[in-house]
């Protein structure tokens, strides 16, 4: 990544200890894993909803927890874990994180009831938020240069692919019903996938933590899990509940625990403590203007899947299997790009993700085409140039635009600036969904919902291109 960053954020923080040595050759595999195997639970639980439901005689609010718990449960602990990480070391709190999302994945696998699974995906975003920043912080840690920007390309390339493919799994998975066990197997593959990689977590992860060692900030830690507990929350069931007056008193609430957790933040920074997030992060242009982008692409991205699969699904009747199978272009053009991301990131620095974002608007307009063209009843397959061209631009955003917030953040706050990315992805992603959820469901029939927020959609990509050009001009 450029010097030029790394220069303008060298007075953030002390030295943190990490490899100089290269990176150990198995490093990037695990880390992935973990990555993918998040990504992929996120949405995999979709598609099992129906069978478990049936299978648990789960109502409509455990269902809504199985799916909410795990989010919720990740979104808040990620600034916290992120801390974690710097204080006791990345690789410990990393081996840790997997060590319990395996062992939650088997217990959800094995729920007896819908409490039991409901407690079970709760557990699984906890520790998923334990893994989340010490992978964006390892990478940040344990390459540098060309190789760091090839790490940022696999790891969403991943991510992408865990999102991009969930759906076409589970219904797969759903599909061939191994051993009778139908639903859990989307959760039970998780077992030897985690103890694999749990295996090779010492040998192939080196071990990094900040310089110095800063203190937990219990009061932030109160003040931030309490705040994004009253704004994520809302944002999950607001949208199904009919925005009752609690959720309008809780993003309120959230507001002003916010502002207190910032106004904490800054003093404690000022008088030598060791705040949780430390606000000279945001001194920088690339870090400050990188978290904005990535909250304006995240917050189409969730949404996107979500319309998307409501409109293949209860819109033109598709099950789960087909409905992933029409997802696949996204995944085709996803891989084509985000694989060669890095190098057009060597060329075109910053304007590779307002190149994305262009290619994301040309893909919604494709989409917007054969939607109001074929109407209700044409084949659904005339979506897939769309599809195809949309994913193209997902794969030149998702590494970048992550690589640039962090690119000039000295390792010892890899950890806390890791866990504030992760943080608004993870917040964007609900109040995308919040958002966009509305604007679909207010019209009256899928091919009209569908299209108006494929409108959003291109708004927010357009937001992403003029945001870009505020970034340094050298990112990468």
């Amino acid at each position: 990544m450029s010097s030029a960053l790394t220069a303008r954020t060298a007075h953030v923080g002390r030295p943190a200890t990490s490899t100089a040595a290269p990176a150990p050759r198995g490093l990037l595999p695990v880390l992935l894993t973990a990555t993918f195997m998040t990504a992929l639970d996120i949405f995999v639980v979709n598609v099992a909803i129906p069978s478990l439901q049936a299978d648990l005689g789960a109502g409509p609010a455990a269902v809504q927890w199985v799916v909410a718990g795990f989010g919720l449960a990740l979104a808040t602990g990620l600034i916290t874990a992120g801390r974690l990480g710097d204080r006791y070391g990345r690789r410990r709190v990393f081996g840790l994180g997997l060590a319990l999302f395996t062992l939650a994945s088997a217990a959800c696998g094995l729920a007896p009831t819908a409490g039991a699974l409901v407690g079970a995906r709760i557990a699984q975003g906890l520790a998923a938020a334990l893994m989340g920043p010490q992978v964006l912080a390892i990478l940040r840690t344990a390459y540098s240069g060309a190789a760091q920007a090839r790490a940022f390309s696999a790891y969403g390339l991943t991510m992408g692919l865990g999102a991009v493919l969930g759906q076409l799994i589970g219904g797969l998975l759903i599909r061939a019903d191994l051993f009778g066990l139908d639903w859990r197997t989307c959760f039970l593959l998780n077992l030897p996938v985690g103890l694999a990689a749990l295996a090779l977590v010492r040998r192939c992860l080196p071990e990094s933590r900040a310089g110095h060692r800063p203190g937990l900030d219990p009061a932030g830690v109160a003040l931030v899990t309490v705040a994004l507990t009253g704004l994520v929350l809302p944002l999950i069931q607001g949208p199904e509940a009919g925005w009752p007056l609690w959720t309008w008193l809780s993003l309120g609430g959230s507001a002003a625990l916010l502002v207190l957790f910032a106004v904490h933040q800054h003093r404690g920074g000022r008088a030598g403590g060791s705040p949780l997030v430390d606000t000279r992060l945001f001194a920088d242009r690339a870090f400050t203007t990188g978290l904005l982008a990535q909250l304006a692409f995240w917050l189409g991205q969730a949404s996107f899947f979500l319309v998307l699969a409501l409109y293949l699904q209860p819109g033109r009747g598709l099950d789960a299997l087909g409905a992933g199978l029409v997802f696949t272009p996204i995944g085709v053009g996803y891989l084509v790009t985000s694989t060669t991301a890095h190098r057009v990131a060597a060329r075109l620095g910053r304007q590779t993700i307002a190149l994305g974002g262009l290619l994301m608007v040309a893909g919604l307009g494709l989409l917007a085409l054969a939607v109001y063209g074929t109407g209700s009843s044409g084949g659904v397959w005339w979506l897939a140039p769309g599809l195809f061209v949309d994913g193209l631009g997902m794969g030149l955003v998702v590494a970048p635009v992550t690589a640039v917030v962090l690119a000039g953040v000295e390792p010892g706050l890899a950890g806390s600036a890791a866990g504030v990315v992760a943080t608004v992805q993870q917040v964007a992603g609900a109040l995308g969904v919040a958002l966009i959820g509305v604007l679909y469901y207010a019209a009256d029939d899928a091919t009209g919902a569908f299209g108006r927020s494929l409108a959003a959609l291109a708004v927010l990509e357009v937001l992403l291109v003029g945001l870009v050009q505020l970034l340094p001009r050298r990112t990468g």
